[in-house]
């Protein structure tokens, strides 16, 4: 072979490598690459073990029976998986429902934006984010309504991420992310003007906790909508392949449990919720949310080869690759729950904090 086709071959061997890793590898919103992919606040040489230990806690999530480690385990899930959420699927970690003609991201962003519009705040109200990640919907939220957004995550490397992603956006002067545990948050009662939380409360042993806290720090008359990860009424206990499905979506989601559907409206009104309005998201006519799980599969191989490639290089630490090959399965579980009907991540419940509360009127 001459010297000029040795050159093109490198040449172009370069550029492909260039074109997987560098625009193939970043997450849609352009946050993380593949190459700095982390175990966020946990060193790299402990990842592995971390991994090991979070899997050996969640491996019967209905067996667990020390509830009070929940939340240092979801804290270790989102460390092991928030680059890797933001590299392969954005900064918005939850699902929407497909919509025609519209891309994935303007169908999340929509999702969003419902949200805000249920809970009716005005521009420059503050409102609580209950569970925010790394920011994603916090950011579509306040550019869409201008309410002033209070985000609380458990985890510091969230924090971190969110704010940095706050200030890029321009949205830092709206935005804010606090640090904490969402059944016991570091708010005063009644300092907020409404709430959300967009699939994150499923992370909860008891929802009646973390539902109490959300009634505590809100004003009087004001509105918190959830969208809930919950079984629907097609589930059924007693069929194996159900029960393995939502295992699989437990296990790989750091969920201590999924609730029934029958269950959200009585724990809202438990804690001294109004129900103002319930209904599933995902029931037609709204389009398949698994869609874009399914349509992923030829991404999720190619991201596994080059996770594996730069776990070997020691870019990655180790442990990656089998974060991202759990996550991969539990993909797989998510879309079943989705094509059986058993499952779904939007069972919206739209609740108000009534004006006059017992202990206010006592």
């Amino acid at each position: 072979m001459d010297s000029l086709s040795l050159f093109c071959t490198g040449a172009l061997l370069a550029g492909g490598l260039y074109w997987f890793v560098c625009i193939l590898g970043p997450a849609e919103q352009k946050g993380k690459r593949a190459v700095d992919l982390s175990g966020g606040s946990i060193s790299s040489e402990k990842v592995q073990d971390k991994y090991d230990q979070y899997w050996s806690f969640f491996r019967r999530p209905k067996e667990i029976k020390t509830t009070e480690k929940v939340p240092d385990f979801v804290d270790t899930f989102y460390n092991l998986v928030t680059d890797i959420y933001e590299w392969g699927w954005g900064q918005s970690f939850h699902f929407s429902p497909s919509i025609p003609g519209k891309s994935h991201r303007d169908a999340t962003r929509l999702h969003e934006e419902m949200a805000v519009d249920l809970i009716d705040v005005k521009s420059g109200e503050r409102i609580l984010d209950v569970g925010c990640g790394v920011g994603g919907p916090m950011r579509a939220i306040a550019a869409h309504s201008r309410a002033k957004v209070v985000g609380i995550t458990i985890n510091e490397y969230q924090v971190n991420r969110a704010k940095l992603h706050n200030k890029k956006a321009g949205l830092d002067t709206l935005c804010d992310v606090v640090c904490g545990n969402f059944l016991e948050m570091p708010f005063p009662d009644n300092s907020f003007d409404g709430a959300y939380s967009i699939e994150a409360t499923c992370h909860a042993p008891k929802l009646e906790e973390v539902y109490a806290e959300v009634f505590r720090v809100l004003k009087p008359g004001s509105l918190y909508v959830s969208y809930e990860w919950v079984t629907t009424d097609k589930y059924n206990g007693g069929n194996l392949e159900h029960v393995e499905i939502i295992q699989g979506i437990e296990r790989g989601d750091a969920l201590p449990g999924l609730r029934s559907y029958a269950d959200i409206a009585e724990t809202a009104r438990k804690v001294g919720f109004e129900v103002v309005k319930e209904r599933d998201l995902a029931k037609p006519p709204a389009q398949p949310w698994w869609t874009r799980l399914k349509m992923g599969r030829i991404a999720y191989w190619r991201n596994h080869i080059l996770v594996t490639v730069l776990a070997a290089l020691g870019i990655a630490p180790k442990g990656t690759v089998d974060v991202h090959e759990m996550l991969f399965k539990t993909a797989d579980y998510l879309t079943k729950g989705g094509e059986t009907g058993i499952f779904t991540p939007m069972h919206m419940i739209l609740c108000r904090k009534p004006e006059k509360t017992p202990s206010s009127s006592s």
